[in-house]
């Protein structure tokens, strides 16, 4: 909590002397009224790694004989209409491994009162700023590990309200949801529900229309059903275990809080984007072994997990670094992110004989640079790097850091 304070206050000490953008997939194409719209885009790519068969966050997991890969990342094929009452979205996602529903939803808002909509079905979790930002418009080719792991897939079914005032307070937007908690693939498994909800500012055109700026925080409170009668949970050195009948229905906390902060500044050198974001909290989780590997042991669940809970206090952060050279079509990119599983322990200590920790409390540093370069306005080619080590701890398969770098050359199409 100390170091969410510390991220909180440095984010207050930049943005005071100043007193978001982006392209949101909580939103139709254009919010002018419209018969049905056709939009989209699709990722193709190449990618090598130096170990068959890693667990990657770089687009899935590669096969067990397998070091590199064509893929498809993403086909998505978007339609949208707005009337006078309504917006109503639908979106798939197509690739190697079948069609998915990505987005299904209603948007309901008075016309003479706009700046409230209410929506309801299937749509981003309105959390922080890289969770509700398209992929299509994205530079770096992912999201970081953090939030593919706390929330894989991004979305969820639910009901959402959302306030964006009109005239001198248009820099505010404000979204609060109730959804099921499991994610975009599954029915909800229990009878709880989550609750999600974010507040961001954005101030743009500022010091003589050269800067913008958008800040804001989040949070996220829920639950994951325990299935058995042991419960783990997490403290300095290693995990306190509970076994008790009535642990078996019980819950643990899923609670997080983040901050977030984009910066961007135009010169005569070209135009310059930095990003960052912040979440920590409690994250519900199972043990890592042979049958789960450590990388995903802590990510949220789709369905009931079938095994003891095991709940962990994280953190995660990343800084993204772009700048996009004057009169070419040329952006270099750097980025760097962290995620902690469990900050009560370090390498050290995991595995530690009585202390049940396990490769699903291990912390991962991800460096990333590459370039991106846009052939034309639908076309835009990337290379990109990652160099990703993990903390080395007293377990057998992971004392040493993994080879588990990946390269990525992908080409995109939007439309």
């Amino acid at each position: 909590m100390k170091k969410f304070f510390l991220y909180v206050s440095t984010i207050v000490f930049i943005t005071i002397p100043i007193i978001t953008f982006g392209q949101s997939n909580n939103r139709p194409s254009s919010i002018e009224q419209h018969e049905l719209t056709i939009t989209g885009y699709l990722q193709t790519q190449y990618q090598f790694t130096h170990t068959p068969g890693i667990t990657s966050f770089s687009g899935g997991d590669f096969s067990t004989n397998s070091k590199d890969r064509f893929m498809i990342r993403r086909g998505r094929l978007k339609i949208d209409r707005v009337d006078k009452f309504t917006n109503v979205v639908f979106q798939l996602d197509g690739t190697q491994n079948g069609v998915q529903l990505m987005d299904a939803f209603i948007q309901l808002h008075d016309p003479n009162k706009k700046e409230f909509t209410l929506t309801a079905g299937l749509f981003n979790r309105p959390f922080g700023y890289s969770i509700v930002y398209s992929s299509g418009y994205r530079d770096f080719p992912e999201r970081a590990r953090v939030f593919q792991t706390i929330m894989p897939r991004e979305r969820d079914l639910g009901v959402m309200i959302g306030y964006n005032p009109i005239g001198k307070y248009n820099f505010l937007t404000t979204e609060f949801a109730v959804i099921n908690g499991s994610g975009i693939s599954a029915r909800d498994y229990d009878s709880k529900k989550d609750i999600v909800g974010s507040i961001n500012l954005k101030f743009d055109s500022l010091v003589n229309n050269n800067f913008d700026i958008g800040f804001g925080g989040s949070f996220y409170n829920g639950y994951v059903r325990n299935n058995t009668q042991t419960i783990y949970k997490s403290r300095k050195g290693g995990y306190l275990v509970n076994t008790n009948p009535q642990n078996e229905g019980g819950y643990g906390d899923r609670n997080y809080y983040g901050v977030n902060l984009q910066l961007r500044y135009r010169t005569r050198l070209g135009e310059t984007d930095f990003k960052t974001e912040y979440v920590e909290g409690t994250q519900p989780g199972v043990e890592g072994n042979n049958t789960i590997k450590g990388p995903t042991a802590s990510m949220s669940f789709n369905n009931q997990p079938a095994t003891s809970l095991f709940v962990r206090p994280f953190n995660g952060y990343y800084f993204w670094l772009s700048h996009k050279f004057a009169k070419t079509n040329l952006t270099a990119l750097l980025a760097y992110d962290v995620y902690d599983a469990n900050t009560d322990v370090n390498g050290s200590e995991i595995g530690k004989a009585g202390s049940f920790t396990n490769s699903g409390d291990m912390k991962y540093n991800t460096l990333g640079y590459g370039l991106t370069y846009e052939i034309s306005k639908q076309i835009k080619f990337t290379l990109y790097n990652e160099h990703i080590t993990n903390e080395n701890t007293l377990l057998n398969n992971y004392s040493n850091d993994i080879k588990d770098n990946v390269f990525t050359t992908r080409l995109q199409y939007r439309w």
